[in-house]
């Protein structure tokens, strides 16, 4: 049997933490909580399930978790958000990873739930996330606040059954307000890799994700919400672009 670190990474997660802890008790055999010093009840919830609760400085995404994983106890980790949970199905696969490890790395899709709706389409899923992994092959990487694990060359991955439950956005208000955070976050990390803004940028990329999304990805199919979700999209990538623009003139 092969042990596993679940690492989560919190800050201000009252009204998610519960939920996922509850969905790996029978799963980790070490649950690890990463907080940013969370100012609600985080650190109160956590303190009555048996986990470890480190707090760290947030000094970026990429960064905390790569920190993170420093502090698990096994190599093999299952590395999840607060807002996350797993689902029965996708439990039972991973405990039959337990028994028999047979590759690097571990990916499963990822289902979104929308202000209480399950989006299937919009590009929001199948959502494919590799989140169970031997930590000795690979690390977090990408550009703030997008990360992905990236797994060393030659690894071996393998496609588990079951979804991943994302418990997004309960209101469009809260979704306006992350991109707009977010925004602003990916266009210094764009900067500092040295790209660039222009007007043809900030006027094509928005159109064309609210094509993509809506269109090439069946957004549609999700009613209202798929809409919304494309045109929200769609103005994240405005935003970031406008303010890469913005950012380049300094």
């Amino acid at each position: 049997m092969t042990p596993i670190s679940v690492v989560i990474l919190t800050l201000n997660e009252e009204k998610n933490i519960q939920r996922c802890l509850d969905s790996v008790l029978d799963t980790g055999d070490d649950i690890l909580v990463v907080d940013s010093y969370s100012t609600d009840k985080t650190k109160m919830i956590c303190s009555r399930y048996p986990v470890r609760f480190i707090e760290h400085q947030f000094d970026g995404y990429i960064e905390q978790k790569n920190w993170a994983i420093t502090q698990a106890r096994y190599p093999h980790v299952l590395s999840l958000d607060a807002d996350e949970a797993l689902s029965d199905r996708l439990k039972l696969s991973i405990k039959e990873v337990k028994k028999n490890w047979e590759y690097d790395g571990y990916f499963f899709n990822r289902l979104t739930s929308y202000c209480g709706k399950w989006i299937r389409h919009t590009g929001w899923y199948p959502d494919r996330k590799l989140r169970l992994w031997d930590s000795r092959k690979g690390r977090w990487e990408g550009i703030n606040p997008h990360d992905r694990y990236v797994m060393g060359k030659g690894s071996t991955q393998h496609h588990l059954k079951g979804d991943l439950l994302h418990f997004s956005y309960h209101s469009i208000d809260e979704h306006i307000s992350q991109i707009n955070n977010f925004s602003t976050i990916g266009a210094h990390a764009a900067i500092k890799k040295g790209k660039r803004s222009n007007l043809c940028k900030v006027i094509l990329k928005p159109v064309w994700k609210f094509i993509r999304h809506y269109i090439m990805k069946l957004g549609f199919l999700d009613g209202y919400y798929g809409f919304v979700i494309s045109v929200i999209s769609s103005h994240y990538s405005f935003l970031k672009y406008v303010k890469m623009k913005e950012l380049g003139r300094h």
